[in-house]
């Protein structure tokens, strides 16, 4: 379409613009872009052009001023466990083990049910689009309320129900854990745009052999990914090295798991010949620095990860262990600890640490070919950053600066699936007095 017949283009009747800004597409070879206008129909991307103000668009169109703004996809978290913050601040500071099984395993047994999962999911999802997440990886318990507040905050999402083979929220009975999960995505599947149901193991030592097996047996039957956490501790390893004779990965490609649609959260303790497998298997690795550093459970390889094919996105893991969803601190943190583990300043620069949480994350969703980069033809899913900030003044490399300098708080608009859900830092979808009054009730009954 041609940018100078004004005719032409306003033939289009657009729903939003996003008029003017510095453009980051994140397409491959393609480095910022300033002074664009996007032009978004529906859900689409309908048309990219260098901004023309002489150009007119009826009345009804929603604009979008970016003028002073970065104009880049949403972000995806590749792992999180949305409801968990309601237990923000509860357990800090304990190792994993403990933390888990005598402090977030009672917390949850006592405290979750479909009300309260729905109340921190709402919550949650009101933290990651005023920080610029668009698209989550997630799993957790009661997710039928976590597909409900996913639908009224407006974001899209792989909603996985929780397995494990104990009592668990919602699934007293373990024999009856899978049977739970596939009814969860006989009911979600293809009902929304915006939902992907599945399944998620809750690890290698809490899922047997049996409930591994068929939990990737469901999956496989509905082509959805599965999620699982892997070798996040030594520990683990060494069970399951005890246990089973094989370290964590070959022993799950022994039972089939290893698979392009299985994605894997941590995958910390790992060896060179494991790393290899996966990437064989194109297996999609989820990294959660901050939450691996608080319950020091190690630093994964990720830059020998990236080198070796992996695809490798950025999770922010649950509030219990973070403790919060912004990924702009998430990237901050990954780019800087792996430079100083490793000495080696060049390690995951910048422009490589946000694929991590655009394009990259997007293959690990599935949806790399609607998602991920702004390109025309793709699903508007995109956010606006406010540079009139101090602490982005002056900007010579916006990829720079969006990593090392920036902060979910400086997210300004927040679009998903051509909805916007953030305008000027105003909610559109949510009632955030509403949502964090009623956490806060939760969370004294918690506190008791």
């Amino acid at each position: 379409m041609d940018p100078k017949n004004p005719q032409k283009m306003r033939t289009m009747n657009p729903d939003i613009i996003i008029d003017g800004g510095t453009l980051l597409s994140m397409v491959d070879g393609h480095g910022p872009e300033h002074n664009i206008r996007i032009l978004i129909k529906g859900d689409r991307i309908v048309h990219i052009e260098e901004n023309d103000r002489n150009v007119k668009y009826p009345d009804d169109t929603e604009i979008i001023d970016a003028r002073h703004g970065i104009i880049m996809p949403g972000l995806v978290n590749a792992h999180a466990h949305t409801a968990m913050t309601l237990f923000r601040g509860l357990a800090d500071d304990l190792p994993l083990k403990q933390w888990l099984f005598e402090e977030i395993f009672p917390a949850e047994s006592t405290h979750l049910n479909p009300e309260t999962v729905y109340w921190g999911a709402l919550l949650g999802c009101l933290e990651m689009i005023a920080s610029g997440t668009t698209s989550v990886i997630e799993g957790y318990f009661f997710q039928d309320e976590t597909v409900r507040a996913f639908h009224q905050a407006g974001l899209r999402a792989v909603i996985s129900q929780g397995v494990i083979d104990f009592p668990a929220p919602g699934v007293m009975d373990p024999a009856e854990n899978l049977k739970v999960g596939r009814a969860f995505i006989e009911k979600w599947l293809g009902t929304s745009d915006l939902i992907i149901p599945g399944i998620f193991c809750h690890s290698p030592i809490t899922c047997s052999e049996k409930t591994l097996r068929e939990a990737m047996e469901i999956s496989e039957a509905f082509s959805l990914p599965l999620q699982i956490h892997l070798s996040e501790t030594s520990e683990e390893v060494d069970e399951i090295m005890k246990k089973t004779g094989q370290r964590p990965v070959p022993y799950l490609d022994g039972l089939g798991l290893l698979h392009d649609r299985l994605i894997a959260a941590h995958a910390i303790h790992l060896n060179h010949e494991e790393i290899d497998l996966l990437s064989q298997r194109g297996v999609k690795i989820a990294h959660t620095p901050e939450s691996n550093m608080k319950l020091s459970s190690g630093l994964a390889k990720v830059p020998e990860m990236i080198e070796r094919g992996l695809t490798v996105g950025l999770g922010t893991d649950g509030c219990a262990s973070n403790n919060n969803l912004d990924l702009f601190q998430e990237m901050d943190t990954v780019a800087k600890v792996h430079k100083a583990f490793s000495l080696d300043p060049v390690h995951l620069d910048a422009e490589t640490v946000l694929k991590m949480v655009t394009s990259w994350g997007a293959k690990i969703l599935g949806l790399h070919n609607e998602l991920g980069t702004i390109e025309v033809g793709k699903k508007a899913d995109i956010i606006v950053i406010d540079q009139e900030s101090p602490h982005l003044i002056p900007l010579y490399n916006p990829y720079s600066s969006l990593v090392y300098s920036a902060n979910g708080g400086d997210v300004k608009d927040v679009i998903v699936n051509g909805r916007i859900l953030l305008k000027n830092s105003t909610f559109q979808t949510l009632d955030p007095d509403e949502i964090m009054e009623k956490v806060r009730a939760i969370s004294r009954k918690i506190k008791t």
